[in-house]
């Protein structure tokens, strides 16, 4: 049986876990894993069967650089993450050569996305699901208005930028704070408002930061998959559940989150809805329409995520899946050995 050739270009160390998911397929398919990133040291290569550096490059020289590299080693599947909205508005340069791409083609739906400001928008309008109170703004005085304001409601209030991933930029607004203590203590996300306001001061203008209610309950991140067309397969809610503990739970109003936001925006593949509660009410965190920094916690479900994606990619028959059971899980360190007497255990080049 032929291999299926599989790229990953630059991702997050978890693709290691990924990669292995997608080999130890339970359809028994051989794939060959290809992997680029700019540090050739990097985690997420270790998972690889052939890894190489990646140029630092943007916009239309970077997607050719992918193009060629899966043109040159006949790329089945291609798994994107950097720059994913230009691969995206230039996908048809994939198809040219015979590459699927695991991305969402409706460009103006992914820009819609990854900039969370328009994307609560288009959720005030459908009412799909809750939004928390929210302002987005690009001044000094109009995030001190966005504040009072905030405040005025009784909400505690935090803040990011519209367009980041993970917890980059994220700040919660905190008066009571004492920074000597936090000099001698752990880094946290703690601001007042008076520091907030004065750098923010410092700049007549800057890129739009969303200032909302701060929410306190438990945040869920709900893992979900869908085939080529957006049709929801599966979804699995999970949580922190203390420590490195997680847990995956059957909450049927988040799976019916999933399949309102499967329903209304046919996001392809492996995409993830964060939530928040406020007392009994779930709010929208963000959506992102790529596989989750925790997916592989949510595969100890039963549900291979990354592989059914490859395969439904593929034109492969994929049924929707539940999972039987709630599972609480956690994780280990796994070491692994990067070099033997200086030799590479993974390829450092690639064609």
């Amino acid at each position: 049986m032929k291999k299926v050739n599989i790229y990953f270009n630059r991702w997050f160390s978890v693709a290691f876990h990924y990669m292995n998911l997608i080999r130890n397929n339970e359809d028994g398919i051989p794939v060959q894993i290809f992997a680029t990133h700019p540090d050739i040291r990097h985690m997420s290569l270790q998972g690889a069967d052939v890894a190489g550096a990646e140029p630092e490059l943007t916009g239309i020289e970077y997607v050719q650089f992918c193009v060629d590299f899966c043109r040159r080693n006949e790329i089945d599947i291609f798994v994107p993450r950097l720059h994913m909205l230009d691969i995206a508005r230039h996908v048809s340069l994939f198809d040219a050569i015979g590459t699927k791409v695991l991305v969402c083609r409706d460009q103006d739906l992914l820009e819609m996305i990854m900039d969370k400001g328009k994307f609560y928008e288009s959720v005030k309008s459908n009412g799909i699901m809750t939004i928390p109170d929210y302002h987005v703004v690009s001044n000094a005085e109009q995030f001190k208005e966005a504040y009072e304001e905030l405040v005025s409601k009784g909400h505690k209030v935090c803040f990011k930028p519209t367009e980041t991933e993970g917890g980059l930029g994220f700040r919660i607004i905190d008066n009571n704070r004492s920074p000597l203590e936090e000099l001698f203590g752990h880094v946290t996300p703690l601001i007042s408002f008076e520091d907030a306001y004065r750098i923010l001061s410092g700049a007549e203008s800057f890129p739009n930061l969303m200032v909302m209610e701060l929410l306190e309950g438990y945040e869920y991140s709900i893992d979900c998959l869908a085939d080529a067309h957006g049709n929801l397969l599966a979804a699995v809610p999970r949580r922190k559940a203390g420590g490195r503990l997680r847990l995956m739970e059957h909450i049927p109003e988040l799976e019916e989150v999933a399949r309102r936001v499967a329903e209304t925006y046919r996001i392809p593949y492996n995409f993830n809805v964060q939530m928040k509660y406020s007392g009994d009410v779930p709010k929208l965190l963000e959506i992102n329409p790529r596989m989750s920094g925790g997916l592989h916690i949510s595969c100890l479900s039963g549900i291979n995520f990354p592989y059914l994606a490859v395969k439904s990619a593929l034109g492969g028959e994929v049924q929707p899946v539940e999972f039987a059971h709630n599972v609480l899980a956690s994780h280990v360190e796994q070491p692994l050995i990067m070099k033997i007497n200086g030799e590479s255990v993974v390829t450092d080049s690639v064609n």
